[in-house]
């Protein structure tokens, strides 16, 4: 699994995530953005195209090295810099207080302890700082999500622990924030089980 997680995952996922329909909901879920942002998952920067005029600089998190070296290209021709500065989504290496903006896109999936991140987020952000997601997970209907249940395992093993059940709103929720926008639906074009999305803004809850 090493071999296979740290070499033919990271080109799945730039493939998969890089599809022509995720585009919209990657500027969607940017949209806003503004100031010193941190994205957890970088991935191979899909999301470099989509950053508004307003950021700033991206603090890009990150555990693949092929991911990172996937990005070059689009590193290479982004107008705004980014530093890989964290390898772990949930012990991220910055003081609190810190961020405008966080983002994550399709990345809540595979975090081990996605709680644990998304409290590492809340913590990094400045009072007020928003939270931008597009995540899948559980479907709202119980017949699609009896098939995700079954088919849960191959999924994790095929696509390096990405989980199709998991409830991201109340994560997200549970975590410390207020979800202020919140759009659930199902993408075009994928089958339900898999594409059973969450796209929203959140923001810390105080104290």
């Amino acid at each position: 699994m090493g071999f296979y997680s740290d070499q033919v995952v990271p080109r799945l996922v730039n493939v998969s995530c890089g599809m022509s329909l995720t585009r919209p909901l990657r500027e969607r879920a940017c949209a806003g953005l503004h100031g010193r942002v941190v994205e957890i998952g970088f991935g191979s920067g899909l999301n470099l195209p989509f950053y508004p005029a307003g950021v700033d600089s991206v603090s890009a998190v990150e555990p693949a090295d092929l991911g990172w070296k996937l990005a070059r290209d689009r590193l290479a021709a982004s107008r705004v810099p980014v530093e890989r500065a964290g390898l772990d989504g949930q012990s991220l290496p910055f003081p609190d207080n810190t961020f405008d903006c966080a983002l994550s896109t399709w990345t809540m999936c595979t975090i081990p302890d996605a709680g644990a991140a998304l409290r590492e987020v809340r913590r990094v952000l400045k009072p007020g700082g928003t939270l931008h997601f597009v995540e899948h997970g559980l479907a709202p209907d119980e017949k699609v999500r009896r098939w995700q249940h079954r088919i849960d395992p191959i999924q994790k093993t095929v696509a390096g622990g990405c989980h199709l059940t998991r409830d991201i709103p109340a994560l997200v929720r549970n975590a410390g924030f207020e979800i202020r926008e919140l759009d659930t639906f199902y993408e075009k074009g994928t089958p339900k089980a898999m594409g059973a999305l969450a796209v929203g803004v959140a923001v810390p809850v105080p104290g």
